[in-house]
């Protein structure tokens, strides 16, 4: 049985005429065909393959690359009051795996599990958030109020049960949710971490906790998210030995994470990081229902805005797809082989100009958007197309606020 669950289809899938990206499998035809069987396993690629009784996807120069994969979500719908459900998301809108950041905790896993995890159509994962609560009511009721807030024991038999979909621990380092607490929940966590052998994701917000100290405790394969946040005290282009922190914490191995958000993410920050060469590791969304419809709308439009503020198309490919999925210590290599489960998706770059925004309201417009037109699950090829808040089902018009017609 594949990891990602994937559901036996009624005929085998055929992908024809793609172009490769982010694979980091070289030789790979200009033109790419890839034959999916019945049960999610690719039985062939390569150029001009001759298959008969089987869908065919006509990509049409389209490209092709490992699955998107978001490593920052909320997709705990109905046990959070922020979270919404993983298919506003996810394959709608080319994503096909998705990792909840932390809306559940010890008390609440279960049914994120039962009624979110195991029903979804795409393959979630979730850090399990240190406080016990989650997310129940996300900046009314702190998760990590105290040491009333967490339960070591019960988290570390809750991780240990559900290996298969527990990828590390989520803690958010931020003066409004844990006070003058500082650095107490993160060490807390690092230590449970070492104990299990797992990452841990940090928010960075508002201090303290300084971000600079945030850092420093931090090891490879840890994640900061939000790192490039346009908060006082937390930018790290106001404050040139945090700069210098942030560029030595990634030769260290630790995962910068987009994690853009309803109020996560500067052009500023990013343009400026950029250009001295620091680049995001992970680009991931922090999608959730105050983020949905405002700065963020969905995977495609954050990957659009890295690559208008000059990271390699490529580089932002990666960055959304293998990148992620090694970060949370999933398969990433060699996707392609014969017998590996199928998860891809089919996308185009398209010219045009659209007006978005960071989480600060500054507003930039791109003329290049990443367009997706199918996320593959197995067999199954779901059909995909950006989220788009100001004009849903209505076509022939044009946006009055960011000049997209539908």
């Amino acid at each position: 049985m594949f990891d990602n669950r994937f559901k036996p289809q009624s005929d085998r899938l055929l992908i024809k005429g793609a172009k490769p990206v982010g694979f980091g499998q070289p030789g790979l035809p200009s033109s790419l065909d890839i034959l999916v069987g019945k049960d999610g396993a690719i039985l062939d690629f390569g150029s001009d393959l001759s298959v008969s009784d089987a869908k065919t996807i006509e990509a049409n120069g389209a490209f092709i690359s490992p699955g998107w994969t978001d490593l920052h979500a909320h997709v705990w719908y109905g046990g959070t009051d922020i979270s919404i459900r993983p298919e506003q998301g996810g394959a709608a809108r080319g994503v096909t795996t998705i990792v909840d950041a932390g809306s559940a905790g010890e008390a609440n896993f279960h049914g994120l599990r039962e009624f979110i995890i195991e029903p979804a159509r795409e393959n979630i994962y979730a850090f399990l958030n240190l406080g016990s609560i989650g997310l129940v009511a996300c900046n009314r009721v702190t998760e990590l109020q105290d040491m009333r807030s967490i339960d070591l024991d019960r988290t570390i038999r809750v991780i240990k049960e559900n290996r298969d979909v527990i990828v590390g621990l989520k803690v958010r380092a931020s003066a409004v949710i844990s006070g003058g607490w500082d650095l107490v929940p993160l060490k807390l966590a690092k230590k449970l971490c070492r104990i299990l052998d797992l990452p841990v994701m940090v928010h960075v917000g508002e201090p303290p906790p300084l971000y600079d100290d945030v850092l420093g405790l931090l090891t490879e394969g840890d994640i900061v998210t939000h790192c490039f946040n346009g908060k006082q005290g937390g930018s790290i282009i106001e404050d040139d030995d945090l700069y210098r922190l942030a560029e030595d914490a990634a030769k260290r191995g630790i995962i910068l994470d987009v994690g853009h958000g309803g109020a996560s993410f500067s052009f500023d920050v990013s343009k400026a990081a950029l250009e001295r060469g620091l680049k995001p590791n992970t680009i991931s969304t922090d999608l959730h229902n105050r983020s949905l419809d405002t700065a963020v709308w969905d995977l495609a439009t954050t990957m659009s805005k890295l690559l208008s503020l000059g990271m390699a198309f490529e580089d932002v490919v990666i960055a959304s797809s293998t990148a992620p999925k090694r970060a949370i210590r999933r398969p990433a290599d060699n996707l392609l082989a014969k017998g590996k489960p199928a998860e891809f998706t089919l996308f185009d770059l398209e010219d045009g100009e659209l007006v978005v925004t960071d989480s600060q309201g500054v507003a930039s417009t791109l003329h290049q958007t990443f367009e997706p037109r199918f996320a593959m699950l197995g067999a199954e090829a779901v059909p995909a197309s950006r989220h788009h808040p100001h004009l849903p089902g209505a076509p022939g018009h044009k946006c009055p606020h960011c000049g997209w017609t539908s």
